[in-house]
């Protein structure tokens, strides 16, 4: 299936290229999201009408994400979480426990936006948290646990 990105994926390529997928990639998430049209004719010239129009509006959304990660820069989240002698937390520390500290910090965060690599935080310490704001905006987020009995 051959369609043209109407804004930047990771690993697939920017704005206004003509790539090659599977169908299934392309009809169940491409094409459903916005991220990308059919690659007819038709669909091109219109593309290329508007391709000013498109990369506007992804310079904005990129100028956005980096303001947002500007704020968070320097910001260490901490949380208290109920936990036994050893420091191991009773239950665990997740994606919108961490969104909600986010949000009552100040700061806007979308729970798709929090990157967990080692799955939620189980153990009273310092950990590191990926925020996702953008295919090219990452920021790292020291996230500090405190264990209370």
């Amino acid at each position: 299936m051959e369609i043209i990105l109407m804004q930047k994926v990771a690993n697939l390529g920017n704005i206004g290229d003509k790539v090659k997928v599977k169908a299934g990639y392309g009809r169940n998430y491409l094409l459903p999201q916005g991220k990308a049209t059919l690659a007819t004719p038709e669909n091109v010239a219109k593309f290329e009408a508007r391709r000013a129009e498109f990369e506007k509006v992804a310079k904005e959304e990129l100028a956005s994400a980096q303001s947002r990660a500007a704020k968070l820069e320097g910001f260490k989240l901490s949380l208290t979480a109920k936990a036994g002698g050893e420091g191991k937390l009773f239950g665990s520390v997740g994606n919108s426990d961490i969104v909600e500290a986010l949000k009552k910090a100040g700061h806007a965060v979308e729970r798709a936006e929090v990157r967990m690599p080692n799955g939620p935080i189980r153990q009273a310490g310092e950990h590191v948290v990926q925020l996702h704001l953008h295919t090219d905006v990452n920021v790292d987020l020291p996230v500090v646990i405190i264990g209370e009995e």
